[in-house]
Formats: C-alpha cells, structure tokens, sequence
C-alpha cells in the first residue's frame, strides 16, 4: 500500500497490482487500502479458477456479428477480491495466461468467460480505464472471434480465441520497493508485484523463464504502441501455398534437371524463407517458415533419392534383362522410354472375364492314344474366343490348359467396358455353337462356364526381375475366377457380379439368380445370369421372394413354374429344388441371412 502512494508521489500515470486479495487482511489495512484507492486509481488482479472466492468484477460486452462465447476460453469459476476493494477499485483484471502444447505463453488473451460472464484481461482493463468507458466490443464472426476493440483506440486484431501473439522485444526499467528514487516511474504505468522467491509466478516464454507480471507488461506495452503481432488466419493459407509451389518446383527440378541445378534451388529456398520470415516479422507480421523449410528439404531429398534409384534400376533392367527375351524394335521402342519398365502397377476399374471348358479332363481321356488332336483341338477353340476378345475391346491376359482370362479398360481406357465384357461373353457363347456344329461329326460337344466382374484392381507388369508380364491383381479378379467355376455348380453358363450388373441395368435381361459367399469370403454378394425369356422375370423374382423368406413349398411350386416359363434355366431350378428340400429338413434359423455359402471353388 506504501508502495501505491510512493509511486504516485513520484508522478505515475496508473498503478496495477497483479495480486489476489480474495480475501479480508488478517492485520486488518483492508480500510487503509480502500482509502488509498479512493483517491488514486488502481487496477486490481483476479484469476480463472476451479473453485471460486471473493467477489470476481466482469465487465460489459457488446458483440458484432457472432457470439464468440464458443470461441473465448471458459472457466468454470475465477477468483476476485473481497467486494468492499472491487467496488473501489479502478479496474480488476484476469491475470491469467494460457500457455501452448509445450508450456511456452506466446499468446495472451484479451478476454475469458466464467460462468457465461466475460473478464477482461489486466492490459485490456488499463485501456479501459484510460478510454473512458466501461465495457468493451468485440466483433466476430463464425470462425471465431476477429478483433477487439476499447473506446478511443483502434480495434485490436486477435486470433479467433481472442488472444494477441506477443512480442518480447521489450524492456523494462524495474525500482526495488525499499529504494528511495522512484523518479524513473514518472508518466509511466507501474506494476507493483513481489519477486521473493517463493511469492513470485514464474512462467515460461520465448526467450526463457520470467515474472508472469512481465508477460503483463509486455502485453500492455504492446497494446499500448499498437506495435502488435499479427498471424491471422490466411496466413496457414500463404505458408501452405508457399510450400506447395517450392515443393512443386522442387520435385520437377529433383526429377529433370541435373543434381546440381535442383540442389541450388533448394539451398537458394532453404535460405530465403527465414530472410522473408524476419523482413515479415519486423512489419508485425508472424509466419512460421519452419516447416515448410523442414518440407522443402524433406521434399527435395526423398525425389533426388527416388530417381537415383528409378535411373539405376531401369539402367539395369534395360541393359540386363529384357534384351533376352523381348524382340530388338521393342527393346528400342522401351529405351526410349524407360517408364514403361516399372514393376508393378496402377489401381483402375477393370471388368474381368473367365472362361474354362467343362469336363475337360473327360474330354481328354478320349485323346489319350492321340494328344497332338487335343492340342489342335483347343487350338480350334481358344483361336475364335481370343479374337471375340480383342474385337470387343478386351485385353487377352494369359491362357491356362483350356481356361481363358481377359480384362477391359486396360491398358487402353474403355468407357464401356462392362458392356463389352459381357457383350464378348454371349459372342463367345455363339461362336462356341458354331463350333459344336463342326465338331458333331466326331461327337464332340463342348460346354463352357464364364465368370464377369467388376472391380478396382492393380494393373500393370508383375513378375519378377527376370521376367513379368502385363497382367491384373485383385479381389475383383479372384471373384471373377470364383463365380467361373460356380458356372457348374448353378448349372449356367454365365454368371455376373453385382458390381458389373449395377451399370448394365436395361442393356441386358439380367436375371438374379441368388446371393452367395464364395469360398474364402463372408460377406454375400449378388449373381446375375442373362436370359432370353424377359417376359417371366417376375415370376422367377416372386420365386426368389419366396425362398428367401423360407416359404419352402411355396418355393418349390415356383421353381416347377419358373421350369416351364424359363426354360433355359430349368436346371438351375432343379438344383434350388434340391437346396430348398434340404433346408425343409436342415432349418437355417430365424437369423438366416439367404447367403449361400459356396464350399468348394
């Protein structure tokens, strides 16, 4: 209390004193204080809390725009002085300061909120005091908060939780409260805070440890010069498309030009960011050019890497391998470019077929005394299907014994390749026909299965180092394979997946067929044949109906219709005959989900 007369005495303009009196001094000067403030003002402390005490002074708030009340810390109680000093009191400010992740205050707010009541800061309640006016305006929007302004000053820009960054370029004159020359407080606004260890709040900044009244102070002084930090929020937007574009040039530079030239780049860009970063900085403007410093260099160092390692590879895979086994023109027509050498591939929607002859191990007894004739015999078969495949657009992936794959919108991008996978698949159906009628005279009839799907796959060279090929890997395709050899099993010859049907819909007569889990899956999926005989599709949808909901001898009168109306499907009907008979004596149960679960490949 001396300490409040003293500095008046000596010409001060405003005295603070960042310290709780929450509550009645056990001596008993509570009154000698009160007198003193009476006549001289004075700026109180109080603090966010967990349990409240004393009388907490909150202050008027007009808002502009949004209600920062989401955006403004809250507390859920504060600490304030005893009330007979908060009514005299000139001003009463929060002391409180809110560090970031790492301990370190960098930013104080202007602003907290207890119990939906706003308190200013200890800064922002000395412009108060000198504006004139008791209470404040703050204008946000729903972001957050933007400014905050005090009557006879210029808004004060924040960031969206109405904190200012603060800058510690300050320093200030300190008087021992023993000494008897306080003229160096003249005009000035004095702190009086203890500094004993032990009574003193330490807490960390920037540039070390120091007195939380110091942290006040320089945020006043700040508020005061409106010399003040500014990081708003396009400045994100400016450091990222900073970085970006470096990095951008970065990675064309580490790619195409010679190491020499994108290392000088990145040296040149390392170098002036932190330049730029301090020219910004002396203007009031705060970037953080740290990362993408760290980024560019990150940057240029994973590319330089990952094209010395392209270069030698390719190098390699040129110079040793594929001239062994690929014709002269290619090697040449690779050489020229050397992308096309990468193993491995790209993920893309690709639409898969398979074919394979059924009974083709019975088939082949019947050459056993002569194999050359099997041999031209497939030959014969797989010659019209590989060129049913490549009219439709299709790419002949390998041949395995009398199996076929194939696949669409690879390497060459089809729009349409759904439909040209299954429109190939009912061509290749036609010229298998035309086929059996050749081979009648040796009573040879061929039957074919075919399984289409469409999935995301990988597509590209796949082998090894020594040898690959241009080929496809994914679920998609071993669905694919699946629903071929479940050709036999449903007594059809074309079967589609769910995913090739759902872009097809009116392009064909699809006809559901059932739901299934093929082996080595869980989930079900739907399975789609083609018909000729549309017109009875509803029939055969009120058997499905029917089966699925295990009205088992409703079903089977269905299936005995669907026989006569659906011809070309009558033994798959026999088969779902023998599957519901089963389930009649084997009930699947009330969670029954309708997905057959294929046991075999």
């Amino acid at each position: 209390m001396h300490g409040i007369v003293k500095a008046y005495e000596s010409g001060a303009a405003l005295v603070m004193l960042p310290i709780l009196y929450a509550e009645d001094d056990r001596m008993g000067q509570d009154d000698y204080l009160i007198n003193i403030m009476n006549q001289v003002p004075v700026i109180l402390g109080q603090s966010a809390s967990v349990k409240g005490k004393g009388e907490p002074v909150p202050r008027g708030l007009a808002v502009i725009g949004e209600d920062p009340k989401d955006f403004i810390f809250d507390y859920p109680k504060a600490i304030g002085p005893v009330k007979s000093l908060g009514e005299v009191a000139a001003g009463v400010g929060m002391m409180t300061t809110t560090p970031e992740l790492d301990g370190v205050v960098r930013r104080m707010p202007l602003l907290v909120q207890v119990e939906d009541q706003y308190y200013s800061t200890l800064a922002l309640e000395a412009l108060r005091l000198f504006g004139g006016k008791d209470s404040y305006q703050v204008k946000a929007d729903e972001i957050g908060v933007e400014s905050v302004r005090v009557y006879g000053f210029d808004p004060i820009a924040t960031d969206p939780n109405a904190r200012i960054w603060l800058n510690y370029k300050y320093t200030f004159p300190t008087v021992s409260f023993s000494s008897d020359d306080w003229s160096a407080v003249q005009d000035k606004i004095v702190i009086i805070s203890p500094t004993a260890e032990g009574l003193s709040n330490m807490v960390a900044t920037n540039l070390g440890t120091n007195y939380s009244h110091m942290v006040h102070a320089t945020n006043l002084q700040m508020l005061i010069d409106e010399n003040r930090l500014e990081r708003k929020e396009e400045f994100y937007m400016h450091e990222l498309i900073i970085t970006a574009s470096l990095c951008s040039i970065i990675i064309i530079g580490a790619l195409w030009l010679p190491y020499l030239a994108s290392l000088a780049f990145c040296v040149v860009s390392v170098g002036t960011l932190p330049w730029v970063g301090t020219l910004l900085f002396e203007q009031g403007k705060l970037y953080d050019f740290t990362w993408p410093v760290a980024a560019i260099f990150i940057t240029w160092s994973a590319a330089t890497f990952i094209r010395f390692i392209q270069e030698n590879k390719t190098k390699k895979l040129i110079k040793n391998q594929f001239e062994h086994y690929l014709a002269p023109a290619v090697v040449k027509l690779l050489q020229k470019n050397p992308n096309q050498l990468q193993l491995g591939g790209n993920t893309k929607d690709l639409t898969i077929l398979f074919s394979d002859l059924r009974d083709f191990t019975t088939l082949s007894e019947k050459f056993k005394s002569n194999p050359q004739e099997l041999t031209d015999l497939i030959n014969k078969y797989l010659t019209p299907m590989t060129g049913c495949v490549i009219r439709n657009n299709g790419t002949v992936d390998k041949f395995i014994g009398d199996a076929l794959m194939a696949f669409w919108n690879a390497p060459v991008d089809d729009n349409d390749h759904r439909y040209n996978a299954v429109k190939c698949a009912l061509e290749m159906f036609d010229l298998l026909e035309k086929l059996n009628e050749e081979l009648r005279s040796k009573q040879i009839q061929l039957k074919m299965g075919i399984g289409v799907n469409t999935g995301d796959v990988v597509v590209g060279n796949m082998g090894s180092n020594q040898r690959f090929d241009y080929t496809c890997l994914g679920d998609a395709v071993n669905l694919a394979a699946r629903l071929e050899s479940q050709t036999k099993s449903y007594r059809v010859g074309l079967l589609v997946g769910e995913e090739t049907y759902k872009q097809l819909k009116g392009r064909f007569s699809f006809c559901e067929l059932d739901m299934i889990a093929v082996k080595g899956k869980t989930e079900g999926i739907r399975i789609y044949t083609i018909v000729t005989h549309s017109n009875s599709l509803l029939n055969h949808e009120a058997f499905l109906q029917v089966y699925r909901n295990k009205k088992w001898n409703s079903a089977i009168k269905h299936a005995n219709f669907c026989k006569r109306a659906i011809p070309e499907l009558s033994e798959y009907y026999d088969m779902m005959i023998e599957r519901i008979e089963y389930l009649k004596e084997h009930q699947p149960g009330e969670n029954w989900d309708t997905v057959f679960r294929a046991t075999s490949k």
